[in-house]
């Protein structure tokens, strides 16, 4: 049996969570609402883009892990990346989060209790 929350519920409370917290956040790109890919673009301060997806553990666990990081002399080719998983996945959720401490934050938010 599958015990993941819906895409859609979890993004609604990362959203709220970060404006919660003072940051703010945003859906660059919807997927399907019950079992779609969620990826999230972790900004601190209007720094450059951290992605964040799932990935799988030995143990069978999925766990947030960095799959790419926008660099300041290419930031278009971070663009390109994301343009490229929607296309590849139509169903994929693209999430920005702009938060004061992108560390904290994964620490705090993201991290399996």
């Amino acid at each position: 049996m599958d015990s993941r929350l819906p895409a859609h519920l979890e993004v609604q409370g990362l959203v709220r969570t970060v404006q919660a917290g003072g940051g703010f956040a945003m859906v660059l790109h919807k997927g399907e609402r019950d079992g779609g890919t969620i990826l999230l673009v972790i900004l601190e301060n209007q720094s450059l883009g951290v992605l964040y997806e799932r990935m799988p553990d030995l143990d069978g666990r999925r766990k947030w892990r960095v799959s790419k990081a926008q660099v300041s002399d290419n930031k278009q080719e971070f663009e390109d990346y994301l343009d490229r998983r929607m296309r590849q996945d139509p169903d994929v959720w693209i999430v920005e989060l702009t938060v004061a401490d992108r560390e904290r934050f994964v620490r705090d938010n993201l991290s399996p209790a």
